[in-house]
């Protein structure tokens, strides 16, 4: 059978390999998909060695998807601009693509209902999940998109980089007081740590939809608080990851699977 991994640090907690065989078995693949740990100065060395074993391809996770984008020789422009990418194909080369903020919007759109067109946007956090879901929130042609991190610089570099794509601004978490948006979304791992990035309430006071691209069986630490401070809808990352997911599969096997059974039975799997 075709072989694939996702590679993670840590990485028992995956759902993908769930994902891919509910993929596999829906669209009659042979395929095995396993989970991989590196340590975090050993992403090369994992990669080289699974490609070595006749591997066909990688799905890459936090925290080692701009290290994977520095891996490959040959990059999707969506991951060229991301700066960060999520999925490998292995050949001769290296192919390297991003299917994170596909993933994000089809959750978004098709599962959710969220028309992202002419509305305000907050992306917190500005590492490489935020990287990798830039490039199509701005071709959703939103009034415009903040990314707000605790670190203001990074944001504003992210903000550079993107000028040119649509209406983009970078702040620090302390510039948002008495801000509203629509769309809220956390790109950070804060929920991993319990822990909720300190935002003032009024962002999602309005009736905003807060997605959280962290998931759980639980609500996450910060759709609690969303929630719990006015918003009208909250949605974890289970639904993206599925969808991102469909993106990678497609790269791989050049067919696209079904992904709202899939979203249906990992949430009957993931209730308490």
């Amino acid at each position: 059978m075709d072989s694939y991994a996702v590679f993670g640090h840590p990485i028992d907690h995956s759902l993908s390999p769930r994902i891919h065989a509910l993929f596999a078995e829906e669209t009659a693949q042979q395929i095995e998909y396993t989970r991989r740990e590196p340590p975090l100065d050993g992403l090369a060395e994992a990669i080289a060695a699974f490609r070595a074993e006749g591997a066909h391809g990688a799905n890459i996770t936090v925290p080692f998807k701009e290290q994977a984008w520095a891996l490959a020789d040959q990059r999707s422009d969506r991951a060229e601009r991301a700066g960060a990418v999520n999925t490998l194909i292995f050949g001769e080369s290296v192919y390297a693509d991003n299917t994170d903020g596909e993933g994000l919007i089809n959750d978004l759109r098709n599962n959710l209902g969220v028309g992202l067109a002419g509305k305000r946007i907050l992306l917190i956090g500005a590492g490489g999940a935020a990287g990798g879901v830039l490039m199509p929130l701005l071709d959703e042609n939103p009034a415009t998109l903040v990314i707000a991190n605790r670190t203001p610089e990074r944001a504003q570099t992210l903000t550079r980089a993107f000028a040119d794509a649509g209406s983009i601004e970078g702040c620090g978490l302390d510039d948002l007081s008495g801000e509203r948006f629509e769309v809220v979304i956390n790109a950070t791992s804060s929920g991993l740590e319990g822990d909720v990035p300190d935002l003032p309430a009024s962002i999602v006071g309005d009736g905003a939809t807060a997605f959280d691209m962290l998931y759980g069986a639980e609500p996450t630490p910060f759709l609690r608080w969303a929630e719990a401070n006015g918003a009208y809808r909250t949605r974890d990352g289970l639904g993206m990851l599925v969808e991102q997911a469909a993106g990678a599969f497609e790269l791989w096997r050049r067919i696209r699977p079904s992904t709202a059974p899939v979203i249906e039975t990992l949430r009957n799997d993931t209730r308490p």
